[in-house]
C-alpha cells in the first residue's frame, strides 16, 4: 500500500490545484489588470482540458505503458504549474492551466487503475479510497493553506507549492513504481469501444448529474449561505470546513465499505439517496438556524466525495485491465463536466435574480436524476452484462 499512498500524494496535488485557483481569482485579476470574470476562465480552461483530454489520452495510451503515462502526466502537470507561476500575462496563464488540466486528467485515471493493480482484489476499494482521499484532502487542507500562503507571499508562491508537491510525487514514483503488469494486447479500436459500452456510459451519467448537484452547488456556497432564507450567514468558514471534513471522512471510510460489501451498485444507490436527502435538509435546517445546517452539509460532503470510489470500482470490475483506465477517465471527464455545468447553471440562476436558497433544491433535483439513472440504466446494463457473461467467457471478450 506504500506505493498507493505515493500515488495519493499526486492526487493531493491535483485536488489542491483544481480548487485553489478559484480562491486566487481576485488577486490574480488585480496582478494582470483584468476582470475577475476574464481571469476566472483559467478555472474553466483547466476543467475543460481535464474533461476532454482525460478519456482521449487514456484511450490512445497503450495498456502496457501505464507507468510511462503516470510519470509523463505528472511531469506535464508539475511543469505546467511552474509555467503558471512564471506567467507574465493572462493568455500565457490560460495556456499553462490547460496543460495542467491535461496532465491532471490523465494522471488521476491512470492512478486509479494503477492503485487497483498494486493490491489484491480484497483491498481494491481501500486503494481507490486513498486516491480519492488524496483529492479530497487536497481540497480541504490544501486550499485554505494555499490561500493563506497567497495572502502572505503572493499567488505565484501557491502555484510553486503545487509544483513542488507534484515533483516530489514524480520523483518517488520514478524511483519506486515498478512496471505494472501488462494487460492482453488490445487494439485502439477495442479500447475506444469502451466509450460506447452502455454500462460505462450509464455510470458516467450518474457521476455527471451527481457532480452537477454536489460540486455545482459548492461553487456558490458563499452566496447561498448569505441568503436571508438560509440565515444570512456572514462567515462561511465553519460550513466549508464541515463540508470538507465530511468529504475526507467519506472518501476514506468508503474504501473499507466497498471491500466488505462488494456491491457497488447498492452502495451507490444508498449514497445518492443520502445526497438527495442531505441537499433538501440543508435548505430546511438553515431556515431554522444556520448552525443546524452543519450536519447535513457534512453529510453532503461525505457522500459527494465517497461516490467516486464505488463508481471507479464498478468500472474497473466491468472493464478490467483492458479498458479500465479508459472507463475511469471517461467517468472523471463526466465528473468535471458536471461540475462545470452545475457552476454555469448556478451563475444563470443568480443572473436571473433568483434567491440563493433555491439552489440546494435544484441541486437535490439533479441528485434525484442521478439516483433514478442508477436505478434504471445502470441496473439494466449490469443485468444485461451478467446474462452475457458466460458467453463472453467462452468466446473471449474483445473489450
Amino acid at each position: 500500500m506504500k506505493l498507493v499512498y505515493l500515488l495519493g500524494l499526486g492526487a493531493f496535488a491535483l485536488g489542491l490545484d483544481a480548487y485553489v485557483t478559484a480562491g486566487l481569482l481576485p488577486v490574480i485579476a488585480d496582478d494582470f489588470g483584468s476582470s475577475v470574470s476574464a481571469t476566472g476562465q483559467m478555472v474553466t480552461t483547466f476543467t475543460l482540458a481535464y474533461a476532454i483530454a482525460s478519456p482521449v489520452f487514456a484511450t490512445l495510451l497503450s495498456a502496457s505503458r501505464v507507468r510511462v503515462g503516470l510519470l509523463g502526466s505528472l511531469a506535464v502537470f508539475a511543469l505546467a504549474n511552474a509555467g503558471s507561476a512564471l506567467a507574465g500575462s493572462l493568455p500565457v496563464l490560460l495556456v499553462t492551466r490547460a496543460f495542467a488540466g491535461v496532465g491532471a486528467g490523465l494522471y488521476l485515471a491512470l492512478a486509479a487503475a494503477a492503485a487497483a493493480s498494486l493490491v489484491d482484489k480484497e483491498r481494491r476499494g481501500r486503494a481507490l479510497a486513498v486516491i480519492m482521499g488524496g483529492m479530497s484532502s487536497g481540497t480541504v487542507l490544501g486550499v485554505p493553506a494555499g490561500v493563506f500562503i497567497a495572502d502572505h507571499s503572493g499567488w505565484r508562491t501557491t502555484l510553486w507549492l503545487v509544483t513542488a508537491i507534484g515533483l516530489v510525487s514524480f520523483a518517488g514514483l520514478a524511483l519506486r513504481l515498478p512496471t505494472l503488469p501488462a494487460a492482453a494486447s488490445v487494439s485502439l479500436k477495442q479500447r475506444a469501444q469502451v466509450i460506447t459500452d452502455p454500462r460505462v456510459a450509464s455510470i458516467a451519467g450518474v457521476s455527471f448529474f451527481a457532480a452537477v448537484a454536489s460540486l455545482g452547488l459548492y461553487t456558490y456556497f458563499a452566496p447561498v449561505m448569505e441568503s436571508e432564507s438560509m440565515g444570512g450567514v456572514e462567515g462561511i468558514t465553519p460550513y466549508l470546513w464541515a463540508w470538507g471534513i465530511g468529504g475526507v471522512v467519506g472518501s476514506v471510510l468508503i474504501g473499507t465499505l466497498v471491500d466488505r460489501v462488494r456491491r457497488p451498485y447498492t452502495l451507490v444507490v444508498g449514497i445518492l439517496t443520502l445526497l438527495v436527502l442531505a441537499l433538501l435538509a440543508v435548505r430546511f435546517t438553515a431556515s431554522i438556524h444556520p448552525l443546524v445546517a452543519l450536519a447535513p452539509i457534512a453529510v453532503w460532503g461525505a457522500v459527494g466525495w465517497a461516490l467516486q470510489v464505488p463508481q471507479q470500482n464498478d468500472l474497473l470490475e466491468a472493464r478490467g485491465e483492458k479498458g479500465g483506465p479508459v472507463a475511469v477517465a471517461l467517468n472523471e471527464s463526466a465528473l468535471y463536466l458536471g461540475s462545470a455545468v452545475g457552476s454555469g447553471l448556478g451563475g444563470v440562476a443568480f443572473s436571473l435574480g433568483w434567491d440563493g436558497s433555491v439552489l440546494p433544491l435544484w441541486a437535490a433535483g439533479a441528485a434525484l436524476i442521478a439516483l433514478l439513472l442508477q436505478l434504471t440504466a445502470v441496473r439494466a446494463s449490469a443485468t444485461r452484462r451478467e446474462k452475457t457473461a458466460p458467453a463472453t467467457a467462452l468466446t473471449g471478450a474483445n473489450d
